[in-house]
């Protein structure tokens, strides 16, 4: 199972190497890694996706809450939540083909960032399933690099907001 957690940390070297160990010592992998600051300088949130057992996830979610630095595990998994994921993919774009590739930027909402002779560059934020949907229809063309930031999720309404307390 997939699992989206939002970890809510104090601002400090050190927190990110010791949340990541805590999975990677249980033997998951996680897909996909998050950190910046909130509103508040003093703390950061960590959204991290994993694909794994409930049972092991929640022992991990317990083993989170009582590091120092941790101030609140949200885990968004079964409940409402927005997760988002930003893309640049640089593609290929013969003559011949720029008029589809525009197309499909148009049609997923995407920008075209970056035009060279050979190449466009475009941007796309959305779901991962939305993202994977884009980069599968640009591999035809040719992918020449991509780059993903990772997902980052936010509770819905009221929910997993920043503040201590």
């Amino acid at each position: 199972m997939r699992h989206t957690l939002s970890v809510l940390v104090e601002n400090q070297p050190g927190v990110l190497a010791r949340v990541a160990g805590l999975f990677s010592g249980r033997g998951f992998n996680i897909s996909s890694l998050t950190v910046g600051e909130t509103e508040d300088p003093t703390t950061s949130r960590m959204t991290i996706v994993v694909a794994g057992d409930d049972v092991i996830l929640e022992q991990i979610t317990k083993q989170l809450n009582k590091l120092v630095d941790v101030i609140k595990v949200y885990d968004y998994t079964a409940e409402a939540h927005l997760e988002r994921e930003l893309a640049l993919i640089k593609v290929q774009a013969e003559l011949k083909d720029r008029s589809e590739i525009i197309q499909l930027a148009e049609i997923f909402r995407a920008k075209i960032v970056d035009v060279s002779d050979r190449t466009y560059t475009l941007e796309i934020t959305g779901t991962d399933d939305k993202v994977n949907a884009f980069i599968d229809l640009l591999r035809p063309f040719g992918i020449r690099e991509l780059i993903r930031t990772g997902t980052v999720a936010s509770a819905r309404g009221m929910k997993g907001k920043s503040k201590k307390g």
